[in-house]
């Protein structure tokens, strides 16, 4: 095996990025370590699983769009081959999402988000209330109108992130339960102990910043809380595609889960490290989505769970190297399970000594004002 395939990684972070980074680098022929106290934790245990850009698409954030876009188009292939490696579903589902709107002012959103993408080429389909309530009969009255993005996927985060563990473990990762405090060149620096490496991956999520001085004051929490429900015998089974829309202004998701399940999401605050789940968080979720789909009226709620997104200023990720041995790969912001493939294929070009694709520069760390680095 050759110098540049036998290299040794520890990735710092077991959420859907770190794994993914592990399990693919060790795939590939390097020795790999994942360092994480709990892994399959945090901001990842909680998410929607929105595989979504075209959905998500913000005016100014285009450069998040193309790489949201390039990762979309990775996801079947990935999903598979973790279905195949691991031996456990990928969690994927290809129905597809509807963006709906109740009122004017959602209206309004959806149509300037049509004519948006539009202009960018991408087109979605428009449809009346009517419509949209013929491909999904769960939808209440209230909706109005909506856009059709088959493109745009899901994915059941916790399926997603089982299989991965079981793909990492059997291409070899190591998985050590500690906590990083520090990544430095050909070390991370644990609690009580050094893990030595030629490369440490920093996948830390919002405690990221916490163990390199570029990603300091660069990575914040921002809190989302998310419901579960689950059908009852007597109620409504959920709708077969995501359900996004803007609802008095907050955007609202509702994605289903296999065996009538239904997540709720999400709110945002930028209140800190604080997880807790608030009364006014679960009580706007719930309003907002039964605007969307009265009949989640009937549905048990079977959890309620807040996590921390890890953020940066232009919502783009950080992915590159900080210095020669240290690589980063965090700060996905929502879009950790849909950046994940285009992430891996980043990470790996890189580990090798090869460009990553074109996508991913407006992410490299250089952005910051600093020189690009080189491993």
């Amino acid at each position: 095996m050759s110098e540049e395939r036998n290299k040794s990684v520890v990735v710092v972070g077991g959420g859907v990025i770190g794994m993914s980074v592990a399990w693919r680098a060790a795939a590939a022929g390097h020795r790999v370590q994942l360092v994480d106290a709990e892994p399959a934790s945090g901001a990842s245990n909680v998410a929607g699983g929105m595989l979504a850009p075209l959905a998500e698409a913000w005016p100014g954030e285009e450069e998040l769009l193309e790489l949201g876009a390039a990762s979309l188009r990775l996801w079947p292939e990935f999903a598979d081959e973790l279905a195949r490696a691991s031996g456990l579903p990928s969690g994927l589902r290809r129905e597809g999402t509807l963006v709906v709107g109740v009122d004017s002012a959602d209206r309004a959103e959806l149509d300037n988000l049509a004519d948006y993408l539009a202009r960018l080429g991408r087109a979605v389909t428009r449809l009346t209330g009517r419509e949209v309530r013929r491909l999904e009969p769960s939808l209440g009255p209230a909706v109005r109108g909506g856009l059709e993005v088959p493109g745009d996927l899901a994915v059941d985060n916790r399926l997603a992130l089982a299989a991965l563990r079981a793909a990492a473990t059997a291409a070899g990762v190591e998985f050590v339960a500690a906590n990083a405090t520090r990544v430095r060149p050909g070390a991370v620096e644990l609690e009580d102990s050094t893990v030595d490496c030629d490369i440490a991956v920093i996948s830390a999520g919002v405690h990221s910043g916490e163990l390199h001085p570029t990603l300091r004051d660069r990575i914040r929490p921002v809190k989302g809380e998310i419901l579960r429900l689950r059908a009852r015998a007597t109620a409504l089974p959920p709708p077969s595609r995501t359900i996004r829309g803007p609802v008095r202004g907050r955007q609202t998701y509702l994605v289903p889960r296999d065996d009538g399940g239904l997540v709720l999401g999400a709110t945002q605050y930028e209140v800190g490290f604080d997880t807790e789940v608030t009364v006014g968080g679960v009580r706007d979720l719930i309003a907002d989505a039964e605007r969307l789909m009265p009949g989640i009226a009937e549905y048990r709620l079977v959890e309620a769970a807040a996590g921390l997104r890890p953020s940066t200023d232009d919502n783009l990720p950080v992915l590159g190297w900080l210095e020669p041995g240290v690589l980063a790969a965090t700060g996905h912001h929502r879009g950790g399970f849909l950046l994940a493939p285009v992430t891996v294929e980043a990470a790996l070009a890189l580990l090798r000594g090869e460009e990553p694709a074109v996508e991913i520069k407006a992410a490299d760390p250089s952005r910051w004002g600093g020189q690009q680095c080189t491993s």
